[in-house]
């Protein structure tokens, strides 16, 4: 009588999985370091020193005034979450932390800036972790939705001249537009005509907005990230149309998501280099990005960081 052969548990069978894909995960994030130190080796750094020395109070001013304009904005996503899930806390404090979380987002990364920062200072504000994960998930929806909606637009009408060793090309590039824009749509449709409005999602409860927040949604996403490309717009010297320049920083953001590297570091600015510097030179725009970071990042950083800090010491003495 022959034997059954041996079967292994099904979690046993599946307790490789979570190390494989932490390994995957290694290898993929030493692979995008090394593209990015080969293209680091390759700019021309020292003239990109040389130009932001040249640049005036008057351009700097401009491009500070933009980035806390932005920040302002997006700050104001959480609110929308405050709005949709009923929760009482006051909208100056979801601000703060709506800032906060942004401003390690950009730095730290989503996983800490987005995420661990808003559900540690939401949970000492006294919401519970769902109301929490709500929030999160309409702050994340609005800010993607207008890249959607502006990067499927410009694809879709303007695809830019990519370097001739990428592989897409402008009718792949119009392809994505086309489907980035119809997913923007579908969204704003879904929250004008849906009649369910309510679904769960593993335990948390999903509520459709009504059609006039989801204009809103897409009208402050659409400004933050058009204020965004306005600082690089400035620090470019404004020598190049805007569209291209926004068109540039919607696909640099995207590959530092998709890179998991803390603040794009490099990639941000292979990006630029590769679709901008021919017309530029490596120089001007590496000058442009090193503005950018020094005031669209690490300001704000600093300016969260103090702000986290008085909101802890605060908690404390309440």
């Amino acid at each position: 009588m022959a034997r059954p052969a041996a079967v292994s548990p099904p979690g046993r069978a599946r307790a490789w999985w979570p190390t494989l894909r932490r390994w995957l995960g290694i290898a993929f994030v030493v692979v995008v370091a090394l593209l990015v130190a080969k293209v680091a080796r390759q700019m021309d750094w020292g003239a990109a020193l040389d130009a932001v020395q040249r640049y005036d109070a008057a351009t700097l001013g401009l491009a500070a005034a933009l980035a806390v304009a932005s920040h302002a904005i997006y700050s104001t996503y959480d609110l929308i979450g405050r709005h949709l899930t009923g929760h009482g806390l006051p909208p100056a404090r979801v601000a703060a932390v709506g800032f906060i979380s942004y401003a390690f987002n950009l730095n730290l990364g989503s996983l800490i800036g987005g995420v661990a920062f808003r559900y540690k200072m939401y949970a000492k504000l006294g919401l519970s972790p769902g109301v929490v994960t709500r929030v999160l998930g309409y702050s994340l929806l609005t800010n993607w939705l207008g890249y959607l909606a502006l990067g499927g637009t410009l694809l879709l009408a303007r695809p830019p001249a990519l370097p001739p060793d990428w592989e897409i090309g402008r009718v792949g590039l119009r392809l994505l537009g086309a489907a980035m824009l119809a997913a923007a749509l579908a969204y704003v449709a879904l929250c004008a005509f849906a009649r369910r409005r309510e679904w769960r999602l593993r335990g948390h409860e999903i509520v459709l907005p009504s059609l006039r927040v989801a204009l809103l949604q897409l009208a402050v996403s659409c400004i933050s990230w058009a204020l965004i490309a306005g600082i690089c717009h400035v620090l470019l010297g404004r020598q190049l149309p805007y569209t291209d320049v926004l068109t540039a920083l919607l696909m640099a953001a995207i590959a530092g998501v998709v890179t998991h590297l803390p603040a794009g570091l490099g990639v941000i600015e292979a990006v630029f280099v590769a679709l901008l510097g021919a017309r530029l030179g490596q120089g001007p725009v590496l000058a442009a990005l090193l503005a950018y970071r020094a005031l669209y990042y690490l300001a704000p950083l600093a300016l969260a960081t103090a702000l986290y800090f008085a909101l802890e010491a605060r908690g404390r003495r309440s």
